[in-house]
């Protein structure tokens, strides 16, 4: 653990403006994109529409994505590392659950024209899909990944640069995204496992997650930029914050669990151009 870079005094204040503005212009088209799409599909059926539920869980994590990337947040994770791991959590585990319990593929699915709904069927039903939808392969991008960033330079290499920044947010985010999908989405999910397995899944990210930040706090081969206190707070919050993530991932699977061979209700109804089964 070494002492932080600081940002270079007299930095051009616009580029800050502009590198805030740019995700919230972001957020703003996804939120934009996501509200037509479910005035279509309550267009097409007006008997039972779209979920506002679902709706909600979408906007809230376009707001906790936008809430990671703008101040106050945005400025302490450039300058300390434990606003760093307040980012990661929100972008990574938070946002990430609550995109999913939008159903945004099964939204897609619903106001596609049909031949575009076959084909993003193929695409859910596709081995690599399959493969990435496997709870160990996202495990391994979410969580193990944290393990490759923290204790080896990589860290300390994409945070000098503020590409590297973005892509490293962008696969917290992605990473995130998978395996909250593979545990408690509501999407399709072909060849997704049973409620118990992935239960053990959760129980496995929570060890890791716990395992990753104990080794941290004490300093074992973490390789961080960073002064202790600071790379000791950031363990904390990735310890306390991770399990709080996990349980509200918990919470979520059980929540959207329905017993097999029983009919599922939905809030939406049946897509209005049929496509293939999904």
């Amino acid at each position: 653990m070494r002492e932080h870079g600081h940002p270079v005094p007299g930095q051009d204040a616009s580029s800050g403006a502009l590198e805030a503005l740019v995700p919230v212009l972001a957020v703003l088209v996804c939120a934009g994109t996501y509200l037509r799409l479910a005035h279509r599909a309550r267009l097409r059926n007006p008997v039972r529409g779209w979920s506002r539920l679902r709706t909600a869980g979408f906007l809230t994590g376009l707001a906790l994505v936008a809430t990671a990337l703008v101040p106050p947040v945005a400025p302490f994770a450039h300058t300390d590392f434990r606003g760093h791991m307040v980012q990661h959590l929100l972008i990574g585990m938070y946002a990430p659950l609550a995109l999913v319990l939008g159903a945004p593929v099964t939204l897609l699915l619903r106001t596609l024209p049909a031949a575009r709904a076959r084909r993003l069927t193929a695409v859910v039903h596709s081995r690599p899909a399959r493969l990435f939808a496997h709870p160990a392969v996202a495990l391994v991008l979410s969580t193990g990944s944290l393990a490759v960033v923290y204790f080896t330079p990589l860290h300390d290499t994409v945070m000098a640069h503020p590409a590297g920044r973005r892509l490293l947010l962008l696969h917290f985010l992605l990473a995130g995204c998978l395996f909250a999908y593979v545990i408690a989405g509501v999407d399709p999910a072909p060849g997704r496992p049973g409620v118990r397995a992935r239960l053990v899944w959760i129980g496995v990210a929570v060890t890791a997650h716990a395992v990753i930040s104990q080794l941290m706090y004490g300093g074992f081969r973490v390789d961080v930029h960073a002064p202790v206190p600071e790379v000791r707070g950031g363990a904390e919050i990735m310890y306390y914050g991770g399990d709080i993530a996990e349980l509200l991932l918990a919470a979520a699977l059980v929540a959207t669990w329905r017993p097999r061979g029983r009919a599922r209700p939905s809030a939406e109804g049946p897509p209005a151009r049929a496509a293939a089964p999904v």
